[in-house]
């Protein structure tokens, strides 16, 4: 199997959810609701716009190939590397700081962005969209042992379960209880975090708030160059 982090895996799960909920939240903001992290949303506010003829709507119906695209374009990049042996996981989470790297500095130049359905606003959206794609595709083919670090409901639910079952002692087994628990709770706390940063970060400092996730991206490369190759292995 090929490499994985292990011990640093919990820290770059929590990290990557940070960047999720701030690039989610903040894009937001910025694009007339459009959902980055995930589709789902942007499907409901379709439906939603399309009744009440308001605009963003052509930005949420490209979200969902663009999306499909760029997890697309991780896999391949991903099979790749794995032929030549290498890991592929510096080199996505590089891809996505370059995507976020786009998104922020083509926001900044064309800011303010008025037209929703615009050209501009479809670029730097789109940008942000495909930048999820690849965290997406990377929680699925590297981080996989990993709770999700884009979509939280899953992860809400399974937490509450488990506080109920330890809580109530209905736990057949309350020491896995418990490490499930604990496995989820960092990126549901985490992503909440970079919502909030997010959210106040492209209110007061526009798209230059989007140096935050980027930096925080550039030290989870730095993390996992670092990391020996037999320390990352799982079985």
């Amino acid at each position: 199997m090929k490499p994985q982090i292990t011990d640093g895996g919990t820290s770059a799960g929590t990290a990557l959810a940070f960047v999720a909920g701030f690039v989610d939240a903040a894009a937001f903001i910025a694009l007339t609701g459009l959902f980055t992290a995930h589709v789902t949303g942007n499907f409901v506010l379709i439906g939603a716009e399309l009744v009440a003829s308001s605009t963003g709507v052509l930005a949420k119906l490209l979200a969902l190939p663009v999306f499909m695209a760029a997890v697309a374009g991780a896999r391949v990049l991903a099979l790749l590397l794995q032929r030549r042996d290498a890991d592929p996981l510096p080199w996505l989470l590089a891809v996505e700081a370059v995507l976020l790297a786009g998104f922020g500095l083509c926001g900044s130049l064309w800011a303010p962005l008025d037209a929703p359905d615009g050209a501009p606003a479809l670029i730097v959206g789109m940008l942000a969209v495909a930048a999820m794609g690849v965290q997406n595709a990377i929680g699925r083919l590297s981080l996989g042992h990993l709770a999700p670090t884009t979509v939280m409901t899953v992860s809400v639910s399974q937490a509450v379960i488990d506080a109920m079952d330890l809580a109530l002692r209905t736990s057949g087994n309350p020491a896995q209880t418990r490490a499930r628990l604990l496995r989820v709770l960092p990126a549901i706390v985490t992503f909440a975090a970079g919502a909030l940063c997010g959210a106040f970060g492209i209110a007061h400092l526009a798209f230059g708030c989007i140096a935050l996730p980027i930096m925080v991206l550039i030290g989870l490369v730095v993390l996992v160059a670092m990391t020996p190759a037999e320390a990352n292995a799982t079985t």
